[in-house]
C-alpha cells in the first residue's frame, strides 16, 4: 500500500518539528563554545530557514522513496512491464 501525499507531508512536519527542537537547542549550546553569539532571534530565523530546506528535503525524499517501492511491488505482482 502506498503512503498518501498528506501522510507523507505530516511525516515530515513532525519530522521537522523535532529536527528544529534539536536544532534550536544545540545552536544555543555549541556556538559559544566557537565563540559565535546570536540573539534568540537570529538563532529563531536561523532554523526557520533551514527547517523550510529540512521539509522540502523530507518529503521529496519520502515521495520518492515510496514510488519506488511502489513500481517494484506492481512489478512483482505483475501490474507493471
Amino acid at each position: 500500500m502506498s503512503q498518501s501525499r498528506l501522510s507523507s507531508f505530516i511525516e515530515a512536519v513532525i519530522n521537522i518539528i523535532i529536527g528544529f527542537s534539536i536544532n534550536f537547542t544545540a545552536n544555543w549550546l555549541v556556538f559559544p563554545l566557537f565563540g559565535w553569539q546570536i540573539s534568540t532571534t537570529d538563532n529563531l530565523l536561523l532554523g526557520a530557514i533551514y527547517t523550510a530546506i529540512s521539509l522540502i528535503r523530507s518529503y521529496t525524499i519520502r515521495r520518492w522513496f515510496n514510488a519506488r517501492i511502489h513500481k517494484a511491488a506492481s512489478q512483482l505482482a505483475g501490474d507493471a512491464p
